[in-house]
């Protein structure tokens, strides 16, 4: 026995009405946000592109910089050690010590 064939009917029954079409306004309408929407992301990704290269840059700087200074801090411990200030004290200053004699001690 064979099964028996069933037919569907796609047209609205009556009192019903079909899928209205959007009317090419709405469609247009759309169209134009779905663009200004993709437009908005391309724009947004080409600014954190660029955000990200400056980034870089400065971090980049900040490493150079960082640098710079434990050169200059390394520099200035040197120009400021006892040994060195007190070798130009007294060879280009003719400075010297005061004998202990020469030592007073002063109160308030």
């Amino acid at each position: 026995m064979a099964a028996p064939i069933v037919m569907f009917d796609t047209r609205p029954a009556a009192g019903e009405r079909g899928a209205a079409m959007p009317s090419p306004l709405v469609i247009a309408a759309l169209l134009t946000l779905i663009l200004g929407s993709a437009f908005a992301v391309i724009q947004s990704s080409h600014e954190c592109r660029k955000l990200y290269t400056v980034l870089q840059q400065l971090e980049a700087d900040q490493w150079h910089l960082q640098e710079d200074y434990g050169r200059l801090l390394l520099e200035q411990s040197t120009w400021a050690s006892h040994y060195r200030v007190e070798r130009v004290a007294t060879r280009e200053l003719n400075m010297q010590a005061p004998v202990l004699t020469e030592r007073k001690v002063v109160r308030p």
